[in-house]
C-alpha cells in the first residue's frame, strides 16, 4: 500500500499560472535555480538567463511535493515573435521520466488560449526536442540555426 501511494505522489504535478508580480521570491529563485541546473550547468552553456524579459511572461509553475520540478514562460502575440509565444521550457533532470514536460506544455498551451484568446503559438526549439513537440501538434519552420551555440528551429502549432 505504502508503495502505491508514493507512487502516486511521485507522478503529481500540481500546474500554476501567474504573471511575474505574483510570483513569491522563493518561487522566483526556484525558477531560475531550476533554469540555471539544467541550461547552463547540465546543457554547460553560458547565457544570459536573467534576460529582462520575465516581467511580462505569464509563467506556468509545475510543483511536486511543494517544489518547482518543471517551469515554461508563455509571451502575448508580437512580444516575442509575432504570434503567442512559449520558452524556457524545462523539467529536472530527475522528474523527466513522469512526462511532466509533456504536462507543463499542454498547462502552456491552454494557458496561452486562454489569457491571449491565441491558438497560433511559435517557438524555437531545441533540435533534439523536435519529436517531442511534433506530439504537441507543433511543425518545424524554416532551417536550423545556432542560438547560444545550441541548434534550435522555429516552431509552429495552429
Amino acid at each position: 500500500m505504502a508503495l502505491i501511494q508514493q507512487t502516486r505522489i511521485e507522478f503529481m504535478l500540481k500546474i500554476k499560472t501567474k504573471k511575474f508580480d505574483e510570483l513569491s521570491t522563493i518561487e522566483l529563485y526556484e525558477i531560475l535555480q531550476l533554469r540555471s541546473e539544467v541550461f547552463v550547468v547540465e546543457q554547460e552553456c553560458a547565457y544570459q538567463d536573467v534576460d529582462g524579459k520575465d516581467q511580462n511572461a505569464l509563467h506556468i509553475i509545475g510543483e511536486k511535493q511543494d517544489r518547482i520540478v518543471a517551469y515554461a514562460r508563455c509571451f502575448p502575440p508580437g512580444y516575442y515573435f509575432d504570434k503567442a509565444s512559449i520558452g524556457r521550457v524545462v523539467v529536472s533532470k530527475k522528474e523527466r521520466k513522469y512526462q511532466f514536460g509533456k504536462k507543463i506544455m499542454q498547462a502552456s498551451i491552454k494557458a496561452i488560449q486562454k489569457h491571449y484568446n491565441d491558438a497560433e503559438i511559435l517557438l524555437s526549439a531545441q533540435t533534439y526536442l523536435i519529436k517531442f513537440y511534433n506530439a504537441l501538434g507543433f511543425i518545424e519552420e524554416g532551417e536550423t540555426y545556432l542560438e547560444d551555440d545550441i541548434p534550435h528551429v522555429k516552431m509552429r502549432r495552429t
